[in-house]
């Protein structure tokens, strides 16, 4: 028996399933969709509601304990909601990825993108939105280019806070998380 490969799901409460049960949650519809195409992966969920680029930075060596062979990394909307300047959350990014690089050399990396609500203002906005393909493409990495597409501003696919996606909303969540990363699972299974 070949051991799973790992894929380790490294976000906020949008990759934890905030007020649903786990299994509902994008990450494990994932390993449901894995699991149907008989692929040897195993996916851990690492979201941690109201985790920030720099907590995830402090949070990232005790992870590493274990070798990964895929790391999607899904943080910021909470540095965007506080209004942290997209510099300072672009550097943690870069360095989680780095530390994840160091300590598995050969790691396949996907970047969830995340965009802000226009009312911070466009320059903030559009400096919040390009982090992402900035960090995908000096990385190498896959970008899911909106982690919410067609869920964020979509009143009935989200909880009442209007924050989070429900049920429904995961399930379109993990579609968009699998157009990405489907294709990455499969160049690695040659």
């Amino acid at each position: 028996e070949v051991s799973s490969r790992v894929i380790l799901f490294f976000g906020d409460s949008l990759t934890a399933g905030y007020g649903l049960d786990r299994e509902q949650a994008f990450p494990a519809l994932v390993q449901a969709r894995i699991d149907s195409l008989g692929w040897n992966f195993e996916v851990f969920n690492a979201g941690l509601g109201g985790e920030t680029s720099a907590g995830g930075l402090r949070r990232i060596d005790w992870l590493l304990r274990r070798p990964i062979d895929v790391f999607v990394l899904e943080l910021g909307a909470n540095d965007g909601l506080r209004g942290i300047d997209p510099k300072d959350t672009h550097a943690n990014l870069q360095q989680i990825v780095e530390r994840v690089k160091a300590k598995n050399p050969a790691v396949a990396l996907v970047i969830a993108g995340m965009q802000m609500p226009p009312n911070l203002g466009a320059e903030y906005t559009e400096a919040f939105a390009a982090i992402f393909p900035a960090l995908a493409e000096k990385n190498d990495a896959a970008l899911i280019p909106f982690l919410l597409e067609g869920v964020g501003d979509q009143p009935a696919l989200n909880l009442p806070d209007g924050n989070h996606p429900n049920v429904e909303g995961h399930q379109i969540v993990a579609e968009t998380v699998w157009t990405t990363l489907g294709p990455v699972l499969e160049e690695l299974r040659r």
